[in-house]
């Protein structure tokens, strides 16, 4: 068990091991008075993994409830969150109460955004149960929901007052899942340190989470609300996130991101912005966790989306930039040049 304490505006632990999720109550008794705790999370995490938890709240003294809904990104919007207010009022959860967000990135969203919101805010802990939000999603405190317009366009920054990382969940994760997961550790590597990339590919699921982690808690404390330098953790998300909803879900985040980031090194490169193009080194290594790396969508496509991009500010919007594999710097650029920015990447 490894534990890293990160000290945004709310000061919380990240406790990493193997099955340490039926230890969960008492973790949680170190940070919460007995209260009752509402589970969310979706269909298919409450079948493989409540009982468990719940079993080892119930044993340190926790009241407990749950709310259920479908998986999928295509719940991640404002009719589900509104169900699961409707039904946090409905067992009378209070504001000495709390939240368990078990699940994936969209329970962890959605459940994080509900936690933000609900009386003006309650605690609530997150559990990721999925290889992608164990190294990012789970902690740093972003929450959200989708719009029609685009993703996590609604959302807060509410940081956890604890996230428990087991990664016995990865045992039972598909490949496609845990290739998932592969594909947004890739963007540690290459923002970051670019020997992650070797221990990616050899699936060391532990170290690699751990290093992410710690690379993130970094980036948190430095700038917890992500108005500057933690905006590099947005490497491959303005194409990627425009890839995915343009493909109404059915191509998963990491592979979306996947194209974003060969798309992004490829305009940074060809728009000036840097001498070095990672493009064909981030291609070989996506092959060899069998993403393809083209892009079907058209510019105009990709650009209409990129228009509601979070970094943007004014006429202006973030861009990350690789200097070589495992280095990336900010560099604004004018929403007027983001079309021809979108096009060579896509060349």
């Amino acid at each position: 068990m490894k534990k890293f304490t990160i000290s945004a505006s709310t000061a919380y632990d990240v406790i990493t091991g193997h099955d340490i999720i039926k230890d969960a109550g008492t973790y949680i008794r170190e940070v919460l008075e007995p209260c009752r705790l509402c589970i969310i999370t979706d269909s298919t995490v409450n079948n493989l993994y409540s009982q468990v938890l719940l079993t080892s709240l119930i044993e340190s003294g926790f009241q407990t409830s749950k709310i259920v809904f479908p998986p999928g990104e295509h719940s991640k919007n404002l009719t589900t969150y509104t169900n699961i207010l409707e039904a946090l009022a409905d067992e009378g959860i209070t504001r000495s109460d709390a939240i368990i967000a078990l699940g994936g990135g969209t329970v962890g969203d959605i459940a994080g955004f509900a936690a933000a919101t609900y009386m003006r805010g309650i605690k609530y802990i997150q559990i990721p149960t999925t290889y992608e939000a164990a190294i990012d999603a789970a902690y740093g405190g972003e929450t959200g929901l989708n719009l029609m317009s685009g993703k996590n366009l609604v959302g807060a920054f509410w940081q956890p007052s604890l996230v428990l990382c087991d990664y016995k969940y990865f045992e039972s994760l598909s490949e496609q899942r845990l290739k998932d997961g592969a594909a947004e550790a890739m963007k540690f590597a290459a923002i970051s340190e670019s020997s992650l990339a070797d221990h990616i590919l050899a699936e060391d699921y532990e170290y690699v989470m751990e290093r992410c982690i710690s690379i993130k808690k970094s980036l948190i404390e430095a700038d917890e609300r992500c108005y500057g330098l933690r905006q590099i953790l947005g490497f491959g998300h303005t194409i990627g996130h425009a890839v995915e909803k343009l493909s109404s879900y059915s191509l998963p985040h990491g592979h979306a991101v996947a194209i974003g980031m060969v798309a992004e090194s490829k305009a940074a490169f060809r728009t000036g912005l840097t001498g070095t193009d990672i493009s064909g080194e981030l291609s070989e290594i996506f092959n060899r966790l069998g993403f393809e790396t083209g892009c079907r969508y058209s510019p105009d496509e990709i650009y209409a989306l990129a228009l509601m991009d979070k970094k943007i500010y004014g006429d202006k919007i973030s861009v990350i930039v690789p200097e070589r594999f495992g280095k990336c710097s900010l560099h604004k650029i004018s929403i007027s040049s983001l079309k021809e920015y979108i096009r060579e990447g896509l060349k």
